[in-house]
């Protein structure tokens, strides 16, 4: 099945496809197959199957199919962080300066798909990555379309489906009554959320911050990936400060205040050092009892 709209470009700068559109998260939508990434997505034009395809050359191959496949090819190297300005970011930390060697091609995307990005945000909330990842895979496989293409992918629900759902249905998928009402809230407002990709960073925090159930640590991992924010800092998350805090200065346990004093050398670019950490795989040696898995299904 030929593609329906294709494309190409060339990056600007070293991309690495997977290490950049990884940040989307995982799941029926999101894949990596020999060696291309394959994302499906609601575009303002409909539904559509974009594969994205790096040569050794650099340039990067886009095909789409769908509806939405000439909006998706158009967006595609937003995606891949086109837009992604990094000058000014200097590592002053001898460790951030040797990932920013090791690590090649990492970008901040920007997707503009906000409530996309904000549904598996929310599953997220206060449970473990396994749980959220488990939930989101469900919700996405009982109430998302097949996507259009040659690979077998799923459109995430449509935020008409979403805010028709009952919140007791959310129970099957592991997600309780408090989170399943702010995607609900979101996906009946959600032409006010879609708004925010239009807007300036501050003003666009302005607007996610005054939906119920948004605070900052969730604006933050939205604008990551749907705003392309390069100094978004997820404040409140349970293990970041002490990786943060690890990295930089070898402690094992650490505060939100004492991370933000850490990356404000880096003000602008914050979330580039949190991403190069995380994705090297840097983590505290971690004490006590694990966070416990909750099985809402069976409730």
């Amino acid at each position: 099945m030929g593609p329906d709209v294709s494309g190409s470009f060339t990056p600007k700068r070293p991309l690495d496809l997977w290490l950049t559109l990884g940040a989307l998260g995982s799941g029926p939508s999101l894949r990596h197959h020999d060696g291309d990434i394959w994302r499906a997505t609601r575009t303002p034009e409909g539904p559509a199957s974009i594969r994205l395809h790096r040569r050794r050359s650099g340039e990067v191959d886009v095909e789409a199919w769908g509806a939405g496949s000439e909006w998706a090819v158009l967006h595609a190297p937003e995606w891949c962080g086109e837009r992604d300005d990094d000058t000014g970011f200097t590592p002053r930390h001898p460790l951030i300066a040797q990932l920013q060697r090791e690590i090649r091609g990492v970008r901040m995307p920007r997707t503009t798909a906000v409530f996309e990005a904000l549904v598996p945000t929310v599953i997220l909330q206060q449970v473990t990555t396994v749980e959220a990842r488990d939930s989101y895979h469900h919700l996405v496989n009982a109430l998302g379309e097949t996507a259009p293409g040659p690979v077998p992918l799923k459109i995430p629900p449509a935020p008409a489906v979403l805010a028709g759902t009952p919140c007791w249905h959310f129970h099957r998928f592991g997600i309780e009554r408090r989170r399943a009402e702010v995607i609900i809230r979101a996906a009946r407002s959600v032409k006010r959320l879609e708004e925010t990709s239009q807007m300036d960073v501050a003003s666009a925090y302005r607007r996610l911050l005054a939906f119920p159930g948004v605070g900052a640590w969730t604006a933050a991992k939205v604008a990551m990936v749907a705003l392309g924010d390069a100094d978004a800092v997820p404040v409140g998350d349970y293990h970041l400060p002490h990786s943060i805090g690890y990295a930089l200065e070898g402690t094992v346990r650490s505060t939100d205040e004492r991370m933000l004093e850490l990356l404000e050398p880096y003000r602008g670019h914050r979330a580039r050092v949190v991403r190069l950490i995380t994705t090297a795989g840097i983590a505290a040696p971690r004490f006590g009892p694990k966070m416990p898995l909750r099985n809402l299904r069976a409730i």
